[in-house]
């Protein structure tokens, strides 16, 4: 039999006389505050300001929790919200989806650069797409920390037993994705470090992030357990249906950006 790794971590960084800390929360946090130095830097290779990028990270980070809160509500649990709606503002009891946060961080960005930025849209969510890769990559360690986004039960000698919620040993999925993400960042931030993605028109890093970020996360879901009971005993989840329109606008955002490539 074999001797499986067991995580029964509490999900609470620190608590005391009613003020909790959370290990997701603490996560989330230091991912926009590191993705807000790789932004900066990146602006300053890029010839901008780096202090108008600061004024985008509040936009960014309210496109994110309100597009990630709207996504869960619509596309997973619509019934469960249209019964009782002011549940939708109790963010703390979990349910984000990242495909509407993505939604959500581009709506933020938009609206930034309307106020605050007389350039391109598109070379703007190039740059947002480096760090957006590293949030990600956090945000599911601390889905680690909370025991969730479970895998489906594996004997593989890697699987981990949730010990908070069951004794089943599991594949840790999404330590499987935020694996994918942070190499997805290393990959980005090296193109951008050495100037590569100069040498195409804009859209090149963001068709990158599309296609690299949902095309894995399509392949880990078929790791994963059904995030919710409408989904058990489908062939593709709603995380995989999600992913594909995004897979897809990479893919045209990349080809666009490679065919119109800058002349050396």
């Amino acid at each position: 039999m074999n001797s499986h790794f067991i995580w029964s971590a509490s999900p609470e960084l620190f608590s005391a006389n009613g003020f909790t800390i959370r290990w997701y929360g603490f996560l989330f946090a230091i991912g926009f505050y590191l993705g807000l130095k790789v932004l900066n830097g990146i602006a300053r290779q890029e010839k901008l300001e780096p202090s108008e990028m600061d004024g985008m990270l509040i936009y960014i980070i309210l496109g994110t929790v309100i597009g990630a809160r709207l996504g869960h509500v619509f596309f997973y649990e619509p019934d469960l919200f249209l019964a009782d709606p002011i549940r939708i503002f109790k963010v703390w009891e979990g349910g984000l989806a990242s495909h509407g946060g993505t939604l959500g961080v581009i709506t933020g960005v938009l609206l930034w650069k309307r106020k605050y930025y007389r350039g391109s849209l598109l070379s703007l969510l190039d740059f947002v797409a480096v760090p957006g890769a590293l949030v990600s990559g956090l945000i599911r360690v601390g889905n680690f920390f909370n025991s969730e986004i479970l895998g489906k039960p594996s004997d593989l000698p890697w699987a981990i037993v949730f010990k908070r919620v069951d004794e089943t040993p599991r594949h840790p999925a999404m330590l499987y994705e935020s694996f994918c993400y942070f190499s997805i960042f290393a990959l980005l931030y090296g193109l951008t470090r050495k100037k590569i993605h100069r040498r195409f028109n804009e859209g090149f890093l963001l068709g990158l992030f599309f296609i690299l970020i949902y095309g894995s996360r399509i392949l880990i879901e078929f790791f994963k357990e059904p995030q919710v009971a409408s989904e058990a005993g489908l062939p593709f989840d709603l995380g995989q249906i999600l992913s594909v329109p995004f897979v897809a606008a990479g893919g045209f955002l990349l080809i666009r950006s490679i065919s119109s490539r800058k002349k050396a």
